[in-house]
C-alpha cells in the first residue's frame, strides 16, 4: 500500500478554521464593543426603564385675579390617558390606533394623526392619548392593563375660565401644543421649561403673551414596575413647581358693566375698554361678540367642541376678534380731538383766534362736502361741542398733508401701542401711500383728500386702544402711557432641584411726552367739557360731581341713502373723567348703530357709574338717562 502524505491538507483546513473563528470573534467583539460602550448608556436605560418608570406629575397652571384680588380663571383637576413609547415592546402605532379609538371612543383620525405627530419626537416621551377622561374610560384601562401595559392614567390640572364668557377675549386660553409650535425657536430651544407633544401652552389673550409666567415646571414620580407594568413601590416623588399667578389691572366690577352694555345693545357687536390715564393700566376691555374659552380647555377634543369651534370660525361676526386691538373702524368725529389739539400746537390756528367758517360745508371743484349743521364762523372750542365739520374742513386744509401727518405720528396713531397681548394691529392713517394703495385708479393726493382726512372718514382706520391712547395722552397734558393688562405677578417657592421664581412686576416705560402748551391744552379740554356739560353731542350722559369729558363719533360706513340696516353709521364716544384731574378715560365704539351721542356715550356712563359707586361709595346722580 502506498503512503500519502495530507498533512498539508490538514494545515490549511485548519488556517481556514482558524481565520473564521478570528472572522467570528472580531465581529463578536466589535458588536460587544458597539453595544456595551457606543450604545451602552442607551442600553442600560432601556434595561432600567423595564424594571424603573418616571410618571410625570404635571404642573399646575397659575391663577389669575382681578386688581381686587377677584378670581378670574384657575385650574381643576382631571385624568387624561397617556401612552408610554418606552413601553410598546417594538408594537407598532398602526396596531393600536383601531383598538384604543374604539375602547377610548375617539377618532381614529384624529388618533393616526396624533401618533404621526409624536413618530418625530425623542423616544421614551409620553403621548396623551385621550384628554379628561371618564369613569367608563379609566375602567376600561384597568381592565386592559395586560393587553395595552403601554397605557397610564395621568392626573392633570385643566383650565376653568369665567362663566358667561366674561373676559375671554383679555385672558384668551389654552390649548395643546401644535407640531408647528414646536418647530419654532420660542418653543425648540426653551432648556428651562422643555416643551414636549401634549403640552398645554397658552394660545391666545395674557394665556399667550404670560405663558412663561403662567407655566410651571413639571414635576415626576420614580416608581419601580413588574414585567407587566404594575407599579411595585415608589422610589421617588419631585413635586411639581406651580406657575405664577398673575394679578392683572382688570377692574371685574367696571368690566361688567361694559360687558353687560355690548350684550344688551342694538347690534350687539361693539367694544368698550378704559384705562387709568396717568399709567395706562387697563381697567375694563370689553369686545363683542365673544366666545366661550372653556370651549378651547375643556371640550375641543369631543366631536361637539371641534363643531363648536368650526362655527366660531366661519361666523360673520367674528367673535373670536377682540375688535380692541385688531378692530379697524372710521373714527369720525373723535379724530377731531387730535386734529384740534395738533392745529393749536402747529399754528394752523391760535387761542386767541381760533374761529373759522362753518359755511354748512366745502365745496372742493365740483365736489360739496356738507356739514350736519350750519355754525357760523364758531372758535374751536365751540367747534368741538356741537362738532362742526366744516370747522374741521378748513382746518385740515391749513394743516395740509404733512401737518395731519404730524400729528398722526406725533400722538403714535399710526403704531402699535405696544398693550400686552398678542396680534395688536396698526391704524391705517392718511398719507400719499395709504392713497395710492387703496385707491390705484386714483392715487394722486387732492386737495379733497385732505378734507376727508380732516374729520376722520375716508383715509384712516383706527383701532379704538389706539385712538384711545392718544385722547387719553392727550387729557393729563401730552403724556402717553403704554397700555397695559398685566400688574404682578407673585413669586413661587419650590423645594427639590426647582429654584424660587421671584416676583415680577410690570416694567412700565417711560411715557411718551407730547409737548402741549398749557393754553392749548386748556382750550381743548374746555371743549370737550362743553360737549358733555354745556348742552354738546354728549349732554344726555352728564352727571353732578363727576364731570365728563369727551367727544362723540358718528362714522359712515357707506354713502349717504345706503347708510341704513347692516350700514347703518358707527358710533363712537371717546372720553375721561374727571374733566379736568382725569382718573379714568373711556371709549367706546359700537358697530352700525347711528349717532354716537345716542348709543356709544350711555354704555361708557354705565362705566363711569360703576367706577363712580366704587371710588366714591356713593350713587351717581342723576341716573343714566335710558336708550331710546
Amino acid at each position: 500500500m502506498k503512503f500519502e502524505d495530507d498533512s498539508q491538507n490538514l494545515r490549511l483546513r485548519l488556517n481556514v478554521v482558524q481565520g473564521l473563528v478570528f472572522v467570528l470573534l472580531a465581529v463578536l467583539g466589535v458588536r460587544l464593543y458597539f453595544l456595551q460602550v457606543v450604545n451602552g448608556t442607551r442600553y442600560a436605560e432601556i434595561a432600567e426603564n423595564q424594571r424603573v418608570k418616571l410618571l410625570p406629575i404635571p404642573a399646575p397652571r397659575g391663577t389669575i385675579f382681578d386688581r381686587n384680588g377677584q378670581l378670574l380663571v384657575d385650574s381643576r383637576s382631571i385624568y387624561n390617558i397617556i401612552l408610554s413609547r418606552e413601553d410598546m415592546r417594538g408594537r407598532d402605532f398602526n396596531s393600536l390606533t383601531e383598538p384604543l379609538a374604539e375602547g377610548l371612543g375617539l377618532d381614529p383620525a384624529l388618533l393616526r394623526e396624533r401618533f404621526e405627530e409624536v413618530k418625530s419626537q425623542p423616544a421614551f416621551e409620553y403621548i396623551k392619548v385621550k384628554e379628561n377622561a371618564s369613569h367608563d374610560d379609566i375602567g376600561w384601562v384597568e381592565a386592559h392593563g395586560l393587553e395595552f401595559p403601554e397605557l397610564s392614567i395621568e392626573k392633570q390640572p385643566q383650565r376653568r375660565y369665567p362663566d358667561d364668557s366674561v373676559l375671554a377675549h383679555v385672558l384668551g386660553y389654552v390649548g395643546e401644543i401644535s407640531p408647528e409650535q414646536l418647530k419654532l425657536p420660542k418653543y425648540r430651544d426653551n432648556t428651562e421649561k422643555p416643551y414636549r407633544p401634549g403640552d398645554v401652552v397658552g394660545k391666545a389673550g395674557l394665556e399667550a403673551t404670560y405663558d412663561h409666567l403662567l407655566r410651571g415646571r413639571d414635576g415626576y414620580r420614580k416608581v419601580e414596575v413588574d414585567s407587566r407594568g404594575r407599579i411595585q413601590r415608589v422610589l421617588e416623588i419631585v413635586q411639581p413647581q406651580p406657575g405664577q399667578d398673575l394679578i392683572t389691572t382688570i377692574d371685574l366690577d367696571l368690566q361688567m358693566a361694559a360687558e353687560d352694555q355690548l350684550r344688551n345693545s342694538v347690534t350687539k357687536r361693539g367694544v368698550i375698554v378704559a384705562l387709568d390715564p396717568n399709567n395706562g393700566e387697563v381697567l375694563a376691555m370689553a369686545s363683542y361678540p365673544t366666545f366661550d374659552p372653556n370651549l378651547f380647555s375643556q371640550r375641543i377634543s369631543t366631536p361637539e367642541g371641534r363643531a363648536e369651534a368650526r362655527a366660531l370660525l366661519l361666523d360673520k361676526r367674528t367673535p373670536l376678534t377682540n375688535r380692541a386691538i385688531k378692530g379697524r373702524y372710521p373714527p369720525g368725529s373723535t379724530w377731531k380731538i387730535p386734529m384740534g389739539m395738533a392745529g393749536l400746537e402747529q399754528g394752523a390756528i391760535t387761542v386767541k383766534d381760533s374761529n373759522l367758517a362753518c359755511g354748512g360745508g366745502i365745496t372742493i371743484g365740483n365736489k360739496f362736502t356738507r356739514c350736519m349743521g350750519s355754525h357760523g364762523s364758531p372758535a374751536l372750542r365751540y367747534a368741538i361741542q356741537v362738532s362742526c365739520d366744516g370747522y374741521f374742513y378748513r382746518l385740515g386744509l391749513k394743516m395740509e398733508l404733512d401737518g395731519i401727518m404730524k400729528m398722526v405720528d406725533d400722538f403714535d396713531i399710526n403704531k402699535r401701542t405696544g398693550i400686552d397681548l398678542p396680534s395688536e394691529l396698526r391704524s391705517w392713517t392718511p398719507s400719499r401711500e395709504f392713497k395710492a394703495r387703496f385707491n390705484p385708479r386714483d392715487p394722486n393726493w387732492r386737495e379733497i383728500d385732505t378734507v376727508y382726512a380732516s374729520f376722520g372718514q375716508v383715509h384712516e382706520f383706527v383701532t379704538p386702544i389706539a385712538m384711545l391712547r392718544a385722547v387719553a395722552g392727550i387729557s393729563v397734558g401730552g403724556k402717553l402711557y403704554v397700555p397695559h393688562i398685566l400688574k404682578e405677578a407673585k413669586a413661587v417657592s419650590a423645594t427639590g432641584p426647582f429654584a424660587a421664581l421671584a416676583s415680577y412686576a410690570f416694567d412700565r416705560p417711560d411715557p411718551k411726552i407730547v409737548p402741549l402748551s398749557e393754553a392749548n391744552h386748556r382750550l381743548v379740554m374746555d371743549g370737550m367739557f362743553d360737549v358733555v356739560n354745556n348742552g354738546g353731542t354728549g349732554g344726555r350722559i352728564k352727571m353732578d360731581n363727576f364731570e365728563i369729558a369727551g367727544k362723540t363719533g358718528t362714522a359712515q360706513v357707506a354713502s349717504l341713502g345706503k347708510d341704513v340696516g347692516a350700514n347703518k353709521d358707527h358710533a363712537w364716544f371717546v372720553s375721561f373723567a374727571p374733566a379736568y384731574k382725569p382718573e379714568i378715560a373711556a371709549i367706546a365704539l359700537i358697530e352700525n348703530v347711528g349717532f354716537g351721542g345716542t348709543h356709544a356715550a350711555p354704555t361708557v356712563r354705565a362705566v363711569y357709574d360703576a367706577y363712580y359707586r366704587k371710588t366714591r361709595h356713593a350713587e351717581p346722580t342723576p341716573a343714566l338717562i335710558a336708550r331710546k
